[in-house]
Order: C-alpha cells, then sequence, then structure tokens
C-alpha cells in the first residue's frame, strides 16, 4: 500500500471516528504561538490602503437592484459575520470536528426535527453535489475515492421535466443520469433498482405537476431519498426548517444570499447519516468528488452567525423597508409620460418586494435591454434586471444600501427624460 494510500485511509477512518465523537465532545482549538498575533493593528499600506480595493484594481462597483446574484458576488456579510470569521482566522482547529459542532448548533437554533444536522458547503451548489455523493457512496471509502465511477452504486436520479435547469450540473457531476418524468405515474414507471434518489427544485415548484409536499412523499411511498434545492428560497425564514418538517431528507441552500453569510458559503440541512456520509464525500478529505470545494474555519464560523442573526430579524419590518424604496422611485419615475409601475406577485426564490417598470416605446422609444445596458454603463452603474418578466426593467431593492434608492430614481428619471419624444 503506498504512502498515499494509507494516508486517505487513515484520514477516512478518522473522520468517520471524529464524527460520533464530536458530537459528544467539544472542539480542541490550537492557539497560534504566543507573539504571532500582533497586539495592535496596524495601518494598512500597498494594496487596500485607500480604502476601495475594487478601484485599485480598477473594477467598477455597482448599485445592486438585481438581487443577490452570485454573479455580483451575492450579498453584503454582516458585520457581526465578518467579525466572528476574523475571530475563527486567529486559531486552527480540526475542521471535520468544526463541521459537525457547528451544524449540530445550527440545528439547534432552527428547531430542525429529531435526528436532522446541518453541514457548511462552499454553497447551494456543493451542497447539491456533496449531498447526492453520500446517498451514492455511503460511507464506503472504496465508492468515496471511485465516484463519479458508479460501478457497484445506483446511478439514477428522478426530476421532474419542469425542473431542469443550470444547477442540475452538480448532480450530473456525480455521474449519474437524469430521469426526466412529468406525472406522478412516470415516476412509478421510472423508478428501478438503478433509482439513487428523486430530486426537486423548490423555486420551479409552480411549474411541475408535481408539487413539493407530493413529491417526498412520493419518494418515501417508494423507499427513496427527497432531496430539495432551496438555495435562494429565504426568505421567509420559516423556510430554513419546513422542508424538514414535510420530510425531505436533504436540502441545500445558499448561505450569501438573503442571510447574508459569506458568499461561499451554503447549508446542506438532512438526516444526521447522510448529512456525515456528504461530509466524507467533501473537503478536507483528500482523493473525494468535493475536495475542490473547500470551506474554511471562517466560512463555517461565520454561518453559524449568520443563522442567528437572520433568526433575530424583523423580517416585516425589513419587507416594510424594501417596499418603501420601490415605492419611492416609483413616485420618481411615473411622473414621465407614460412610464407605469407594477409589484408582481412574490416568487419563491427571492421572497421579496419586486417593481416592474414600463413605458409606451412610441414615446421613449428604447428597450428594456437597452435601457438595462445604459444604465449599467452609466456612472454610478446600476444593475436592473431586464428580459426576465417580457418588456420590462425589473428590479427589486433588498440588497440596496440606504439611499441608494434615490440615485436610482435619478438616473431613472435623467434616462427617460433624455429619451423622451
Amino acid at each position: 500500500m503506498s504512502i498515499i494510500e494509507r494516508s486517505n485511509r487513515r484520514t477516512f477512518l478518522g473522520t468517520v471516528s471524529a464524527i460520533s465523537a464530536a458530537l459528544l465532545s467539544p472542539i480542541r482549538a490550537f492557539a497560534m504561538p504566543a507573539g504571532a498575533i500582533p497586539a495592535e493593528t496596524k495601518k494598512l499600506t500597498g494594496f487596500g490602503s485607500t480604502g476601495n480595493v475594487y478601484e485599485e484594481l480598477g473594477i467598477t462597483t455597482v448599485i445592486n437592484g438585481q438581487g443577490t446574484m452570485t454573479v455580483l458576488g451575492g450579498s453584503l456579510p454582516r458585520p457581526e459575520v465578518e467579525e466572528v470569521m476574523a475571530l475563527a482566522g486567529k486559531h486552527f482547529c480540526s475542521i471535520p470536528d468544526l463541521e459537525v459542532a457547528a451544524g449540530k448548533r445550527i440545528a439547534e437554533m432552527l428547531k430542525l426535527p429529531e435526528g436532522y444536522t446541518a453541514l457548511v458547503t462552499s454553497g447551494a451548489a456543493a451542497a447539491m453535489q456533496s449531498g447526492l455523493a453520500g446517498i451514492l457512496t455511503g460511507d464506503n471509502p472504496k465508492f468515496i475515492e471511485q465516484i463519479p465511477d458508479l460501478t457497484g452504486m445506483k446511478s439514477e436520479v428522478i426530476l421532474q421535466k419542469s425542473h431542469r435547469n443550470p444547477f442540475d450540473h452538480q448532480l450530473r457531476n456525480t455521474g449519474v443520469k437524469l430521469v426526466v418524468v412529468e406525472t406522478a405515474d412516470d415516476v412509478k414507471k421510472a423508478i428501478n433498482p438503478q433509482t439513487a434518489m428523486m430530486h426537486f427544485s423548490n423555486f420551479a415548484n409552480d411549474e411541475g405537476q408535481i408539487k413539493v409536499e407530493e413529491w417526498v412523499k412520493l419518494a418515501h411511498e417508494n423507499n427513496l431519498p427527497a432531496f430539495i434545492d432551496a438555495a435562494a428560497d429565504t426568505p421567509p425564514v420559516s423556510h430554513l426548517w419546513d422542508y424538514a418538517n414535510m420530510g425531505y431528507d436533504l436540502i441545500a441552500f445558499s448561505g450569501g444570499k438573503a442571510m447574508r453569510g459569506p458568499q461561499c458559503a451554503g447549508l446542506l440541512i438532512g438526516r444526521k447519516e447522510l448529512v456525515a456520509n456528504a461530509l466524507l464525500n467533501n473537503s478536507p478529505h483528500e482523493d473525494t468528488i468535493g475536495r475542490s470545494q473547500k470551506v474554511g474555519k471562517e466560512e463555517i464560523v461565520g454561518m453559524v452567525k449568520a443563522v442567528e442573526m437572520f433568526l433575530k430579524d424583523d423580517h416585516e419590518a425589513l419587507n416594510k423597508e424594501w417596499q418603501r424604496r420601490l415605492e419611492y422611485i416609483s413616485t420618481q419615475i411615473t411622473r414621465i409620460p407614460t412610464v407605469t409601475t407594477s409589484y408582481p406577485p412574490l416568487e419563491i426564490a427571492n421572497h421579496v418586494p419586486h417593481m416592474r417598470i414600463k413605458w409606451d416605446a412610441m414615446r421613449i422609444p428604447v428597450t428594456p435591454h437597452e435601457a438595462g445596458k445604459a444604465l449599467r454603463d452609466g456612472k454610478p452603474s446600476i444593475v436592473l434586471s431586464t428580459g426576465e418578466h417580457g418588456e420590462a426593467l425589473s428590479m427589486n431593492s433588498f440588497m440596496l444600501q440606504p439611499g441608494e434608492e434615490k440615485i436610482i430614481a435619478a438616473e431613472l428619471v435623467k434616462f427617460f427624460k433624455t429619451h423622451l419624444v
């Protein structure tokens, strides 16, 4: 047996023991040597000394009216999250032990059903991949090293046709075949000895024939685990426990969206055995499919704090403030001839107030796409959505910083007046 093989074997077996032991004992942290941490914070020199790292790199910062989009950096972490992440960076500890302890604390805060826990991952996509990998491999070291070669393992995942989306790439990474269905009868016909699980994309609930509560019942009637991708589906905060209470075996959430945790963090919530197997398929373990999806001690600790703070939020007051910002913008821009606004029903994902902006193309002869590009290319740079709801600009306000609604209103008024004929 080679040195690498012995090392991987020891790491795997040690982790299996650690997962059990960590549930019963506190984390042992190893402090940095005395004198390693400066007694005083020195003034930053070089890169970052101006206070605007993006400007120093030649990158334009934007006013974000589009929401918690990964391509824009998700959300801005809470100051409290940044503080505990800095504290976490001052010590070393066993990452597997930390994952188990953090998951236990999160499960307690969320009052999850008996037998459920959580795992901090490097995002919701990582939670999907590692969660499925754990279902496929169990705690078998050979299978964990072998995946995505599924020889000896189950190899199919059932999902609805309307739930196919770019995010199921994370499922395909494990080597599984996606079996597409549309009706409950299709599900029953599709199930066979190679079926590993049934997957549900929560944001597509309205589009599929089989709804969220029926899907998990179908899975359990056929002795299959049910996985739900709920990445951007908070608020409402109750979604953090709703799907576990429905019986879903694994649930994926993004940590860097409305919870305002670390951008490179997510949550896998689920049954303890399945979550433990997901961890075995993930960093810090070597020769695993999830080794590249590293989540650091700082992000793990930051995610615990983000959940704590999210639970304390006055969500009703926040919604009122987000709506007020939109109404302020609406009041200003609807003074321009033919410009109208509307507030569509709240969607499942990004369940916050949204506003659509329309105008008569005969009086303001620009398309929403052209308007969006002009705003993005302007100074200040403003990002709104285009093309998502037909011929309209659309936006939300929950990622705006105080006062930015006034900037957006002023820039829109200026744009519409410039193009008014």
